[in-house]
């Protein structure tokens, strides 16, 4: 087992992902409570995934180094 092995950090694993093409798929927040006060359009909108971007995306590759 080598010394310096890179782990997954596990709460960034339960909430990204990666894509077929490496980029990198989220979950829109404002999504779970407080529904009744937002429009039905903001609500569909809210459910999709979210593209990271690329900026971003370089750490969150640390984060997920083996493509979780």
């Amino acid at each position: 087992m080598p010394k310096n092995k890179m782990r997954t950090r596990k709460s960034a694993a339960k909430r990204m992902e990666y894509t077929g093409t490496g980029k990198i798929k989220f979950r829109s927040n404002f999504n779970s409570h407080l529904l009744t006060r937002k429009s039905s359009t903001r609500k569909r909108n809210l459910q999709m995934a979210k593209i990271l971007s690329p900026d971003l995306a370089a750490g969150v590759k640390t984060m997920l180094p083996y493509g979780q």
